[in-house]
């Protein structure tokens, strides 16, 4: 089962894109009635063995969704692109955004 699939699960109006675009699966998420565009990909390891998500900002999506063996991340694209601009950053890491970004949420699996 792919990562799209197993993230669907917890999305109510699902809509998948007609072409390649940099957002993989959109609907609304189960108890809420906002709809979003989600960038849901599997992450990867870098050499020194931490796992890593690549993005761009020329992204469509608006939430970057991460998975965990026991949980899943969603980010605000936007919110994330400010702040690397901000912070002229290059490389964030996942404990900095979830304690200086505002708009995160976690579901647990």
């Amino acid at each position: 089962m792919t990562i799209v699939n197993r993230f669907s699960k917890y999305l109510n109006n699902i809509e998948y894109p007609e072409k390649n675009t940099y957002w993989n699966i959109s609907g609304t998420l189960k108890n809420q009635n906002r709809f979003y565009k989600f960038d849901v990909r599997d992450m990867f390891k870098l050499t020194e063995g931490n796992l890593a998500q690549k993005s761009t900002t020329l992204s469509k999506a608006d939430k970057m969704v991460l998975e965990f063996k026991d949980k899943w991340i969603i980010l605000d694209l936007e919110e994330l692109h400010k702040y690397i601009k901000n912070k002229r950053l290059k490389k964030v890491y996942l404990k900095d955004l979830l304690s200086e970004l505002e708009w995160n949420i976690i579901l647990k699996k």
